[in-house]
């Protein structure tokens, strides 16, 4: 394939269409020089409601002189920010805006390559999702993680630690000094959390995917050599737009086994599954749980990482990153897949090497046996439901309790804490309603807090089902993404308080413990919640919106339709 020809195309029109845009790309102090040149979009994403975007000023600028040195024409522009902290009822819910967004913003400006500039998890797959679809070439550059949080001499991570700390502090164990003096320390730099968290995660996967230059997923945020890797990028691009190679040949079935293997093998986040299934439906590939299950069956844990592990982003850079992880695990790996180098996997990760082997295992000396994520089935999530169980209690992963169920959020929040709750330790907690539609976005809170009375006794984990999600920096014995989710009349919205579920990660099953005769009756009664809304993008969102299993896409997005030369401005 060669050059879309798209800016060419544009400015070298006739009639009043060229004439105005060559005058109005003039105004801003280029030249016809300039407008001879590939333009190259970069995809800013930065706003100042998104703490994990504040670097981009400088690292777009870094894009732009290498986009510069290698003759090309860069164009900033920006699209939605995505970020966890800000963004209510939660980022999920506007992913496939954000998506949406990235892909016409693409499509709808006269460009022949586009850098992709997240951070923040919704926004790499978002951009990952819109880059599919449109096709038009492109890499994804990350800001990058923070540096490790310090407390006196212990290290710290964002957010792993402030869910530890606060249950800490809840039961009595952290005063409220030190409390609030480990929140000045906890997030001291510029990036995004440095646990291996969903952000951490995704930009870790797109390294594995090639769509993103290696040392994508770990150099630090406010390291020198970011700044280096975003001006690679920048010229990078120039090439990969004028040989015309398309994200879609990149993406492939054989990336997406190459990601989900390091998603299993680095104990990524369960986010995963849902960004990675998204972004497959764009390019007509089928990612099935299944196949998830099976990869991390047959691929060991071979990184250290919080929450499952030891260690923290800024560690696993010195030592080796995520080129080192890739190339340990190459036996196992699609190693001749075609990356945005212009070379193979293998190719880019033959002069890595493990700096230490206490974060990133041998293959002979893994951490597990199998990686740290499970799909369960069951008659209680009939289409799947996930576990991190490299980041549960060992005690809990085969378990058999009563339910006790929290009909939605508010339900929850009334009664978590209620003195009067009847619980007990061995008890499983059921919080229903909180999936794609019923949330409605399928909000981070799968990891819902343990009751108060139980914290008091010194309890930190219990078995917790639910159809949410939860952030990738989050631990527990926490099943996640119960399909059919609950709102649509899944399993979920029929268990009812004192029945019995049983988990079996080992068997990778999820059972409900009530005859059919008994579920046909409340199946019967069940009423679907009202809906949150009644307008706007929430409306649309709830009418078109997907199940976790199908990445929670809108079923209208699904595919893609690559740009071409031929879509310009008419006047």
């Amino acid at each position: 394939m060669t050059e879309s020809g798209r800016g060419k195309t544009f400015f070298q029109q006739g009639g009043v269409a060229g004439f105005t845009h060559r005058a109005f790309t003039k105004s801003m102090g280029f030249d016809d020089e300039d407008m001879q040149k590939p333009v190259i979009g970069i995809c800013n994403t930065f706003s100042e409601v998104n703490n994990c975007h504040r670097n981009f000023r400088e690292l777009c600028e870094a894009v732009k002189r290498g986009v510069w040195q290698a003759g090309g024409f860069p164009l900033e522009f920006p699209t939605i920010s995505l970020g966890e902290i800000y963004l209510n009822p939660t980022s999920m819910l506007y992913r496939n805006l954000a998506a949406m967004d990235t892909e016409e913003m693409i499509r709808g400006q006269p460009l022949d390559g586009v850098v992709l500039l997240v951070n923040c998890d919704k926004s790499i797959a978002a951009a990952m999702m819109g880059a599919a679809s449109a096709d038009l070439p492109a890499i994804l550059l990350s800001g990058g993680p923070m540096l490790n949080g310090r407390y006196r001499d212990q290290i710290l991570g964002a957010c792993t630690d402030c869910r530890r700390l606060t249950a800490e502090n809840q039961a009595g164990t952290l005063d409220d000094a030190t409390y609030h003096e480990i929140e000045d320390g906890i997030v001291r730099s510029a990036g995004h959390c440095m646990v291996m968290g969903t952000a951490s995660t995704m930009n870790s996967i797109c390294e594995a995917m090639g769509i993103a230059l290696p040392g994508n997923g770990a150099i630090p945020a406010v390291d020198a050599r970011r700044l280096r890797l975003a001006e690679s990028a920048g010229r990078r691009i120039v090439t990969l737009a004028k040989e015309g190679v398309r994200p879609s040949q990149i993406m492939t079935r054989d990336a997406f086994h190459n990601a989900i293997s390091l998603l299993c093998a680095a104990g990524g986040s369960t986010n995963a599954f849902i960004h990675l299934a998204a972004v497959a439906g764009r390019l007509g590939i089928d990612l099935p749980l299944s196949l998830f299950d099976e990869i991390s069956r047959k691929t060991p844990l071979i990184a250290s990482l919080r929450p499952a592990g030891k260690y923290q982003m800024e560690d696993l850079y010195y030592a080796g990153g995520i080129p080192a992880i890739l190339k340990e695990l190459l036996p196992l790996l699609r190693g001749d897949a075609m990356t945005v180098t212009g070379k193979t996997l293998a190719e880019n990760v033959q002069s890595a090497l493990i700096q230490d082997n206490k974060i990133i295992h041998s293959l002979d000396n893994p951490i597990a046996p199998e990686g740290g994520l499970s799909v369960l089935w069951g008659n209680l999530a009939p289409d799947g439901a996930v576990i991190k169980h490299a980041a549960a209690s060992a005690n809990l992963l085969q378990h058999r309790g009563r339910a006790v169920v929290f009909q939605n959020m508010d339900d929850l929040s009334a009664r978590i804490n209620d003195p009067d709750l009847d619980v007990e330790e061995n008890d499983v907690l059921v919080l229903q309603n909180v999936g794609p539609i019923g949330a409605p976005g399928m909000p981070e809170v799968g990891n819902f807090p343990i009751p108060g009375k139980l914290l008091g006794r010194g309890v930190r984990d219990m078995v917790r089902i639910s159809d949410a999600r939860m952030s990738g920096t989050a631990f527990g014995t926490i099943v996640l993404h119960v399909a059919p989710e609950s709102a649509i009349g899944g399993p979920l919205a029929l268990v009812r308080d004192g029945d019995e579920i049983e988990l079996d990660v080992s068997r990778r099953s999820i059972i409900l413990h009530v005859d059919e005769v008994e579920l046909a009756k409340r199946r019967a009664g069940w009423q679907p919640p009202a809906p949150q809304f009644e307008r706007g993008y929430g409306r649309m969102y709830i009418e078109h919106v997907m199940q976790a299993p199908q990445g929670c896409d809108f079923d209208f997005l699904r595919g893609s339709s690559p740009v071409t030369a031929t879509e310009q401005p008419k006047f």
